[in-house]
């Protein structure tokens, strides 16, 4: 391509607004045959139509002028096309636009690729509704409804400059509501209303949309959690009925064997003849002892317990409880010595 860079310098240097110049660019380039530096164009009647539509643009934008380079699709594919690079002035408040508009190898029955330069002071504002942020590329309705003949360059960068009058690529400003006045708007411009509208309508509603999907992941995890504690409460639960099952079961076994031993002993004996007391027997005359002076020491504080009850509700002389009271301690004392004597321990008696 430096035939033709060196070829524009040589054209622009002096007058780079003048319009015969950017048409002498053009020829140029379109009548290369050098494999080299020859663009796709090659159908005679595509590049006459190529011709008209890029002099009818540079004469209304003449800010933009024409180059050749080497373009690179998103398959891989090189091809070399024209195309048209400038700024749009779209207010004096306002940054400038950098703008390059590559001319596909099928115009103008494909529409061409707009690329917006990321390479500016002002960084493109992200979710914008025409521009990618990352790649400056730009889509429009009436890009992605381009069709031949109805639609050419210049109609295609007077519609940029309506939408970025009213959605700046470097600033946000959603003010969709007075984008066109509705009378006086156009099919296209109210589509492209129509588009910026849905576009921020859509983003909001991403946005909560996040938010709630936020919101119900973090309730996800809560509820997990509580099944997790869930799960194990009724494994616990589950381990404690099995063990009270198994304590039933025993627990039953034991009573059938004391209401068949309790029949037994009926059958046996005649309910007069029959006493509590004869079933327990002492193996040996220590544990005869030990029976007895249990027995002995409870009557004992049975009755003192009683005494002073007596005492307190003045039925018994305070005389007659104490000397009542010496005597059973006296007996008390003796009853559990002879325990001591015995080697029994009188913990037995508590």
């Amino acid at each position: 391509m430096d035939y033709f860079k060196s070829l524009a310098q040589e054209l622009f240097s002096t007058n780079y607004e003048t319009p015969p110049s950017s048409i002498q660019f053009i020829d140029a380039a379109l009548s290369c045959t050098s494999p080299h530096f020859a663009p796709s164009y090659t159908d005679p009647n595509q590049k006459r139509i190529i011709r008209r539509h890029l002099v009818s643009f540079l004469q209304d934008y003449i800010s933009f002028k024409p180059s050749i380079d080497a373009f690179m699709h998103d398959d891989g594919t090189s091809v070399n096309l024209l195309n048209a690079n400038g700024e749009l002035q779209l207010s004096s408040s306002t940054p400038s636009i950098p703008l390059t508009i590559w001319l596909h190898e099928s115009y103008p029955f494909i529409a061409p690729i707009v690329l917006m330069s990321t390479n500016t002071t002002y960084p493109i504002y992200d979710n914008h509704p025409f521009v990618d942020s990352s790649s400056g590329s730009i889509s429009t309705f009436y890009l992605v409804n381009w069709k031949y003949p109805g639609c050419n360059l210049s109609d295609l960068v007077h519609n940029l400059v309506n939408i970025f009058s009213h959605n700046h690529p470097f600033y946000y400003s959603p003010s969709t509501n007075d984008f066109f006045h509705p009378s006086l708007a156009s099919r296209r411009e109210a589509i492209d209303r129509l588009s910026c509208t849905l576009h921020y309508d859509m983003t909001e509603l991403l946005s909560k949309t996040h938010d709630e999907v936020e919101e119900l992941s973090s309730l996800k995890e809560h509820m997990v959690r509580r099944v997790l504690v869930a799960e194990f409460s009724v494994d616990e639960s589950e381990n404690e009925m099995t063990e009270l099952k198994e304590r039933v079961k025993i627990l039953t076994d034991e009573a059938d064997k004391l209401s068949s031993w309790l029949r037994d002993k009926d059958q046996d004996l005649s309910p007069e003849e029959y006493k509590v007391e004869d079933e327990f027997e002492a193996i040996d005359e220590n544990s005869k002892v030990l029976l007895d002076s249990i027995a002995a020491d409870k009557a004992t504080e049975d009755l003192m317990y009683s005494l002073d009850k007596a005492v307190e509700q003045g039925v018994m002389p305070f005389g007659t409880y104490m000397k009542q009271v010496r005597l059973l301690a006296k007996e008390q004392y003796f009853g559990r010595a002879k325990l001591e004597k015995m080697g029994i321990s009188l913990e037995w008696l508590h």
